[in-house]
């Protein structure tokens, strides 16, 4: 196995954990360890702790990829081969110590990000601002084992971000931090979120378009690497000036990777996570006058009694999807025949009922 420059390997994130599952990579001596900093579509961008390079993915690997159903992801930990005419290859990749990963509407899992260790969940203190949202992000985290914390941008535009911030009060678990701050500010952004840019940690952005997240990349980078648009004004919404993710190392030894923003996230979770993130609902549940309470207007629910109404919507809303999530595809295609068949049925009995 090569030879490892702790101080270089630390900059692009190489932690404990990670360095114990080397041994299962395939070392020789023409293969070197490299970090996947931005995926395109033929190409992938590497770093090997001194430098930076842009390879090609093994045939192999591609193959070994497709049979498993997966995709590069930037994080990604893997081995680049060097060929006498210049060319790099990317020949293996590691096991993924955590992934934070989205489902699609037919259901299929997408790996956004690999090998994190905080998700900094950014939303703008303007007229984008919504606790719901903040709740599906949480998800995401929560199913993927990494620490949330939240975000709020865009401070300087908010009158009065104490209350802000209490409007989060029983929709955020007490375990998640949340802080307001300036995003074009590099000196504060680099102090609220000091004890996360640890040396060797990495750290992701994710939000929705417009929440500041790419003005807080290049705050914390200290230059503009990354391109910033302005919002609407009648909804705060951003367009897609980040097209690509990328990882992006800072001064003080910590990795950064920022994200393009998500308009309909849908987080591949489970129930134990989903009661992980929804904790109050799940332990109020237990106080409910039915066992099979669904929390949908029941008598004696204790979770609509004490719990914000829009807060168990949402809750409900994702415990659907999950249960979507989990059908095979047959499983689904039978129950949008059913739901064709129902408003079929209903398109029928309104026109009887015109007709009568």
């Amino acid at each position: 196995m090569q030879d490892f420059d702790d101080d270089a390997f630390l900059s692009i994130g190489l932690t404990r954990p990670i360095r114990q599952l080397l041994n299962t990579l395939r070392f020789d001596d023409t293969t070197r360890l490299v970090r996947v900093t931005e995926v395109n579509r033929h190409t992938v961008r590497l770093h090997d702790g001194t430098d930076d390079y842009s390879a090609r993915l093994l045939p192999a690997l591609v193959h070994e990829l497709q049979a498993a159903g997966d995709a590069l992801a930037v994080g990604d930990w893997g081995l680049a081969r060097q060929e006498p005419d210049g060319a790099c290859w990317l020949t293996d990749f590691l096991a993924r110590s955590n992934a934070l990963s989205r489902r699609d509407a037919d259901g299929r899992r997408h790996v956004l990000v690999s090998n994190v260790d905080t998700a900094l969940i950014v939303m703008g203190l303007d007229d984008d601002f919504s606790p719901r949202r903040l709740e599906r992000f949480l998800a995401l985290a929560d199913a993927s084992g990494v620490q949330p914390v939240v975000v709020l941008s865009k401070a300087d535009l908010c009158a009065d971000v104490p209350a802000a911030l209490a409007r989060l009060e029983g929709r955020l678990p007490d375990r998640v931090p949340r802080l307001a701050l300036d995003g074009r500010s590099p000196a504060a952004a680099a102090q609220a979120l000091a004890p996360w840019l640890l040396p060797g940690r990495t750290l992701v952005l994710i939000g929705s378009s417009g929440a500041g997240k790419s003005t807080l990349a290049n705050a914390l980078i200290g230059q503009a690497v990354q391109d910033t648009g302005p919002t609407r004004q009648h909804d705060g919404r951003g367009r897609h000036t980040t097209t690509s993710r990328s990882l992006h190392r800072l001064c003080g030894g910590a990795c950064l990777i920022d994200t393009p923003g998500v308009r309909a996230l849908r987080p591949d979770a489970d129930a134990a996570t989903l009661a992980a993130s929804f904790g109050d609902i799940a332990r109020l549940s237990l106080q409910c006058r039915f066992r099979d309470c669904r929390h949908a207007g029941e008598p004696g629910c204790a979770v609509r009694a004490a719990v914000d109404g829009d807060r168990v919507d949402n809750f409900l809303k994702l415990q659907r999807e999950l249960r979507r999530d989990a059908l095979g595809l047959l499983d689904r295609r039978q129950q949008l025949a059913q739901w064709k068949a129902r408003a079929r049925a209903s398109r029928e009995r309104l026109r009887s009922k015109r007709g009568a």
